[in-house]
Parts: structure tokens; sequence; C-alpha cells
């Protein structure tokens, strides 16, 4: 009988069913506290479906709110850490990882110093520095005695940020260093000068960073002596071990020769792709060798890292919520706290 037909599920009997009321006002003695955007954003992610471009659009969100977060005073060193990013293999990320740990640490609000002492000039290009042939920079530092306060320049995104650009001229430098005096230590005497008269200014830098050239000629000779920490980036395969024993036998000697103070300050890995065994393999046996000094920080393949030295740009000002830029600020962070212990 139609009579005794049930209402179709889901919906309510229209003779039970009930209109809806006015909506209940909160307690008079209650309190509501506003969301944050932060807040609101991350609701809304979580209530849509993880494969929409909205969602990719609520995570970029969400991930840049955190770097504002994040991005506070750090500590500053008691003394001004010269940090030497070399590797004599190509391609390991030394130019981008310098650029991108430096900026980091100037956007916390420490005063940072970047030696560009590769002939290409890719550390200059990537914070849209001039550095044409003729320009002034770290040729007339080294080969011309120049006084490393005339070729310094601000980086003009990065504020707190100082570059001593590297022009085509360092190519030649290999050649006519050779037959000048104390010609391995010629960046240290100009580099100490530097950061002295600076202090005395009461504008001292907090950190220095020397971009190398992939190899061990003059211009890494002359950095290994001039620094007193290395920060090495080892790309996460198999022929970055190869080069890494390589390195380390050459900053043996720069010990026991040049500057017994240089120690391996921090190792970062680099290009690490999770979804491959053989990342986890090459991570695993370089902590395994170097414990602490190996930053828990990894810096992941990126297209952003990729694409922003072509725009003049770190990744950290090119695209700040990407997880390049996030690895960049974590890797910078935990370079300060860890206190420049040098093994």
């Amino acid at each position: 009988m139609i009579d005794e037909l049930e209402p179709p599920a889901g919906r309510a009997d229209p003779e039970t069913e009930q209109m809806p009321g006015p909506a209940e006002e909160p307690p008079e003695n209650v309190t509501t506290t506003p969301l944050t955007a932060a807040q609101v954003v991350a609701q809304t992610s979580a209530a849509v479906d993880a494969s929409t471009p909205l969602s990719h659009a609520t995570e970029h969100t969400l991930a840049v709110a955190e770097q504002r977060t994040v991005r506070k005073n750090l500590p500053r060193p008691a003394s001004t850490r010269v940090m030497v990013v070399a590797n004599q293999k190509g391609g390991v990320g030394k130019t981008t990882t310098a650029v991108n740990v430096a900026a980091a640490l100037a956007q916390h609000g420490l005063k940072v110093l970047i030696v560009d002492l590769d002939p290409q000039g890719n550390a200059s290009t990537a914070l849209s520095i001039e550095h044409t042939e003729g320009t002034p920079g770290a040729y007339n530092v080294l080969v011309e005695s120049t006084p490393m306060a005339d070729v310094v320049v601000e980086c003009p995104q990065v504020p707190g940020l100082y570059v001593v650009p590297a022009t085509i001229d360092l190519a030649g430098a290999e050649i006519e260093l050779v037959s000048l005096v104390a010609r391995e230590t010629r960046l240290r005497k100009s580099l100490d000068a530097y950061l002295t008269a600076e202090e005395a200014a009461d504008a001292r830098y907090d950190y220095v960073f020397i971009d190398c050239p992939p190899s061990l000629g003059l211009l890494t000779v002359n950095a290994l002596a001039a620094g007193r920490e290395m920060l090495i980036p080892i790309q996460c395969e198999y022929y970055a071990l190869e080069g890494l024993s390589q390195l380390l036998r050459t900053i043996q000697q720069i010990k026991e020769h040049l500057n017994p103070a240089l120690g391996v300050g921090a190792i970062i890995l680099t290009m690490f792709d999770a979804r491959t065994r053989l990342a986890a393999g090459v991570a695993d046996e370089v902590r395994s060798h170097f414990g602490e000094q190996v930053l828990a920080s990894a810096i992941p393949r990126s297209v952003r890292i990729s694409e922003a030295p072509s725009y003049g740009q770190t990744v950290l000002t090119y695209d700040p919520g990407s997880v390049g830029a996030l690895a960049y600020l974590e890797a910078a962070a935990e370079l300060t706290y860890q206190g420049g212990k040098s093994r």
C-alpha cells in the first residue's frame, strides 16, 4: 500500500520534519577568538581534494606563512665565521648553496659577505651583481692588491648581503698568481684586513662565504687558506663520494702547510631525491662517516631552485614558499645553531 511506504532514505518525513529555527547565540560569558588567516587557509585546504589546483595554492600559501613565522633573528656568532664552499666536483650545488644560505642568513638580520671566486660569476648572477669584464672584483683583490672595501657591492634584493663579484678576468688569475709573492695567501691578507676594519667601525660581519670554482687550483687554495671552516655540498650520487675523499686529502695538506685552523664545519646534502634508493644510500653513507657534521636538512631537487638564477634571484626571493626555499631556510638556521664546531 502506498500509505505504508516509508520516506526515501536521507529525507525526513514531512510530517515530522521541523523547520530550522533561529541560530543559537553563544553564551554571554563565552568569548570567541577570531581565526588567523593561516588557520582559515588550513581549514580550507583540509576540506579540498589534494589533487585539485586549489589545494596546491592553499598549500603554497601556508608554506609562505610558515616561512614568515620562522623568519626571525638568529643568534649572532661570537666572531665572524669564514666558510669556504668548495668541492672539486662540478654540478653539486656549490654556488646555489652559497647564495641561498647567505640570503637566508641575511633575511634573518645577519650581516653576510659572499666572495665569488668562480670565473663564471654564477654567484654574482644569482644576486643581480654586475660582473662584466673589467668590473672591479675578486681579480683586482688577488692580482692587483686592491683593497676589498673598494670592490664590495650590496645585493639590491637582500639587504645585509654583500658581494665581492667575480669576472671572467679570474680565468687568467691562475697563471698570473704563479709569479706573485705569497700567491696562496693573498686572499687571506686582504680579507682579514677588511674584516678587521669593519669590526673596528662597529659593522662586523657575521658570516663570510667564499664560493670556489670546481677545481683545486690556486683560486681554491687561496680560499682554503683564508677560511676557517668548510661548508661542503655533496650531491646524493655515487661519484660525489669519490670527489669528497680527494677534497679531504687537499684539506689535510692545507692544514699542514698554510692554514692549521681550517676544519670541516658542515656538510650539506644537495639534490636529494627521496624516491630513489641511491640518494638514501649516499645520505646514510655520508652520515655514518661524518655524524653531526652533516646537516639534518637535505636540499631536494627543485625546479624553483634552478629557475631562480635566470631571474637574477635566490630561491628565497623568487619563490619563498617553495620546498627549496624552505629547505635552505632550515639549513641556514641549523648552521647557526650548530655553533661552527670544526672537526
